[in-house]
């Protein structure tokens, strides 16, 4: 029957028998007035909004989880009402649609959850970022705070750079799984530490074994060495790795086709395999396809295939190698480099093809530590001034410029700051000053620099991110 007849009939019905039934008249209305009216109780208001934690103090680059909790005028909890979250500062904190708040700066920052007028906030305190140490890798640098927790920026292709950390270009985001490191070292496409316990933890490109593990496969997060070794310390080269045990015993392992790995051979190891000869060392520094080490007595080795010992007789108290040369410091404070020198990277005033002895490094004071990079390299004198001196493509020499240049003599790095260290990588160098403050000049297409964009390239250096 059509709808609208059903009113006439009902009324017929009615005047029929003379009667009028309650139920009837229900049904009159709701034919008069179309389909009844769903029976939902009314909405419970919300008296209150609280987030938790009401404070919370984060380091830069970190993420905190708030969380909404919703009352009535009752004090009864509220769970099917969903918050809009807001930042006062997104500048300093960023806050998602789920709570999950993020520090992007240093300073302070309300964070407001609002439900249906009513609204709750929890104040976040984003902490500066205060690095002891720093290290420049191929298109990426990692630093270790003085808290012991990593963070890395730049090259970032399926994260692993930053240990699982988000996009490339930005500047510094702490390395997962909450370790405790004591020392980093970047390599060229991968990055290790040494946590307090003497546990090693390498992570990004594995394509060799260079992250130790006993697998060729990429690591976005940290992950321990494979082994029950204990390690002092570890360099991290172009693709593969090495390390000195707590007891003094080398070891390496990673790529091995010049035979950097030092066992004699030159066939890749997944895990560490020990490092040929009867030389104890007291330091190792892995470059791209070589490794050098200063033993206990101060002699300098470098090897492809076996441990050689390094031509001229020097006694040194520290080395770096490069992507084709090697730097170190003597005893007496000299700077010395060898190797290849086509871009001047020698530092000794003239560039030439290469030196397989070392070359003095044409710096008037006393050095206090030096590194080799792709192909430039730096030094810090004992008043904290740094040089450098090589190519200079990305600005990498700090000095102003960018050309394709050999300079090679050491020329002042800009800015008048007093470094303690300084670490060169691929194209870009950085730099820790006496305070504690990281700096980062070159080549910045991956964000290397840590300024929070992967553009320009700069000619001195600048403050990383995070930073005070």
């Amino acid at each position: 029957m059509a709808g609208a007849d059903l009113p006439r009939v009902l009324r017929r019905s009615m005047m029929r028998y003379g009667v009028v039934s309650p139920w009837v008249a229900v049904l009159v209305l709701a034919a008069c007035d179309g389909e009844p009216d769903s029976l939902t109780a009314p909405e419970v208001p919300v008296a209150s909004v609280t987030v938790s934690p009401a404070t919370a103090a984060l380091p830069f680059g970190t993420t905190i989880q708030l969380t909404a909790t919703v009352r009535d005028t009752a004090g009864h909890v509220l769970t099917d009402r969903t918050a809009a979250w807001s930042s006062s500062d997104s500048a300093i904190a960023t806050v998602t649609s789920r709570g999950l708040a993020s520090g992007v700066a240093p300073g302070s920052a309300m964070i407001t959850a609002t439900v249906a007028g009513a609204s709750g906030a929890a104040s976040v305190t984003v902490n500066p970022l205060v690095f002891a140490a720093v290290s420049a890798g191929g298109i990426h640098t990692c630093g270790l705070t003085t808290d012991g927790a990593v963070y890395c920026w730049g090259w970032s292709v399926d994260d692993p750079q930053y240990g699982g950390a988000t996009t490339d270009g930005s500047g510094p985001r702490a390395v997962s799984g909450g370790l405790t490191f004591q020392s980093v070292s970047a390599g060229g496409l991968h990055a290790c530490g040494v946590t307090t316990d003497g546990s090693v933890y390498c992570w990004g490109s594995n394509a060799y074994g260079q992250l130790g593990n006993g697998t060729v496969t990429d690591e976005s997060a940290p992950r321990e060495l494979s082994g029950d070794l204990a390690f002092a310390s570890v360099s991290a080269g172009g693709w593969h790795t090495c390390g000195l045990t707590t007891d003094d015993a080398a070891h390496c392992w990673g790529a091995n086709d010049h035979g950097q790995l030092g066992n004699g051979g030159t066939t890749p190891a997944s895990t560490p395999v020990s490092v040929s000869g009867a030389e104890i060392f007291q330091s190792l520094s892995a470059g791209r396809t070589h490794t050098c080490g200063v033993a206990i007595d101060s002699a300098a080795y470098c090897w492809g295939t076996a441990p050689a010992a390094v031509p001229g007789g020097l006694s040194l108290q520290s080395l770096s190698a490069g992507q084709g040369h090697t730097c170190g410091v003597s005893t007496d404070g000299e700077a010395h480099c060898w190797g290849a020198g086509q871009w001047g990277q020698l530092g000794n005033g003239s560039p030439i093809t290469h030196s397989a002895t070392p070359v003095p490094v044409s710096v008037e004071s006393d050095v206090a530590s030096v590194t080799a990079g792709g192909d430039h390299s730096c030094g810090v004198v004992a008043d904290g001034v740094a040089y450098c001196w090589g190519l200079n493509t990305g600005g990498q020499l700090g000095n102003g410029s960018a050309d394709r240049v050999a300079h090679a003599t050491p020329e002042l790095v800009l800015g008048g700051l007093a470094f303690q260290s300084v670490s060169t990588g691929l194209f870009h160098t950085c730099g820790l000053t006496t305070d504690g403050t990281a700096y980062c000049w070159g080549w910045n297409n991956f964000g290397q620099l840590g300024t929070n964009d992967a553009t320009d390239n700069v000619t001195v250096p600048v403050l990383v991110t995070g930073q005070q």
